[in-house]
């Protein structure tokens, strides 16, 4: 049962459609120079009014141990997921410092990023095309994997279809600006996604 994420949620009004919809997370982004940079003290407000079966993500990119460790306490946030170029040096230090799943995310161009991802040490891959980009990458170069990964970059409700038919399935679709208007997520936009993969789900079930 592949799951949805919803990432860059920074409003209250989000909060809403998210409880309404609900998706199995939702992503926090804690990089300042990110258009949709949230601080971790609103971020702990949104959570505390979000229906707390969602799982929080919040997202870093090559932050201090210390800074990564101030979010979490003050926000309150359930997963890591780093964007930057963080080592495995780096992510054995944060299990020792915090003690919740991380996601490391990886840039994928060539098949030799596909090799790179899936000898992380973190909990979970997610592939983009970028940090942040809204562009799609060559989907075929995952090929086949165990890891359970996160596929991310350029996803739209018009595309996921196609992207989940080309892909070994994916733990979970991470999605953001695919699903924005005016960057505030957009309730008809998030629906006509998870229905999308909902449909995809049920007609690979009914083996068509």
């Amino acid at each position: 049962m592949v799951k949805v994420k919803i990432c860059g949620i920074s409003h209250e009004i989000e909060i809403g459609i998210m409880n309404e919809l609900h998706p199995d997370y939702i992503g926090f982004i804690f990089v300042p120079r990110s258009k949709r940079f949230i601080a971790p003290e609103h971020a702990g407000i949104l959570r505390s009014k979000l229906n707390p079966k969602i799982k929080t993500v919040g997202v870093f990119s090559n932050a201090s141990l210390q800074t990564v460790a101030m979010c979490i306490e003050v926000s309150g946030i359930d997963i890591i997921q780093l964007h930057g170029d963080e080592t495995r040096e780096y992510i054995a230090a944060l299990r020792e410092l915090i003690h919740c799943p991380i996601i490391k995310a990886f840039k994928i161009k060539r098949p030799i990023d596909i090799d790179r991802a899936m000898n992380t040490t973190a909990d979970y891959v997610l592939l983009d095309s970028g940090e942040g980009s809204g562009r799609t990458f060559d989907w075929s170069l995952i090929g086949s994997t165990s890891r359970k990964f996160f596929l991310a970059g350029g996803l739209t409700p018009e595309n996921v279809q196609q992207a989940l038919s080309i892909t070994p399935q994916p733990y979970a679709l991470d999605v953001s600006t695919g699903v924005e208007s005016n960057r505030l997520k957009d309730y008809r936009k998030v629906m006509k996604f998870m229905l999308a993969v909902h449909e995809f789900k049920s007609k690979k079930n009914a083996g068509i």
